[in-house]
């Protein structure tokens, strides 16, 4: 060991940095890919938020403490979606933080085209896409 501390950062500082890592995605080229069947969406948000605002319809719902398990190509718990690591995978949040902490797991599980929504769920809803009601 070189005796270097590695200096804390804020979590302003931490998104910035991982942010530089991928090219987030709008919400119209998110709805666009995921519409050409060339992004599977798949959104994080807790029960509380989707019966909230509503779902993104075709979007695969996992929550943030599943996401690895259920999108590990490798995983013995992966969703039958996790087809394999060029899969292109659209994170979705609420406002497009707790996003793009998750896509930089799922790169570090080789998911190295995995991004996320800018703005989130409430991006898309602005943008008109499509919602549907919880059930």
């Amino acid at each position: 060991m070189s005796g270097e501390r590695e200096v804390p950062v804020g979590i302003d500082e931490l998104l910035e940095r991982v942010r530089e890592g991928y090219v987030r995605i709008e919400a119209r080229e998110a709805y666009e890919a995921a519409r050409a069947g060339e992004a599977l969406l798949v959104d994080i948000r807790y029960e509380a938020l989707r019966e909230r605002d509503g779902l993104i319809p075709g979007a695969l719902v996992v929550e943030r403490n599943e996401l690895e398990w259920r999108l590990d190509p490798l995983g013995s718990h992966r969703v039958p979606e996790a087809t394999g690591h060029d899969l292109r995978v659209v994170v979705v949040c609420n406002e497009g933080y707790a996003s793009s902490l998750a896509v930089e797991s799922l790169h570090r599980l080789g998911l190295k085209r995995a991004t996320d929504l800018t703005g989130g769920f409430q991006a898309w809803r602005s943008a008109g896409l499509p919602v549907t009601a919880h059930p």
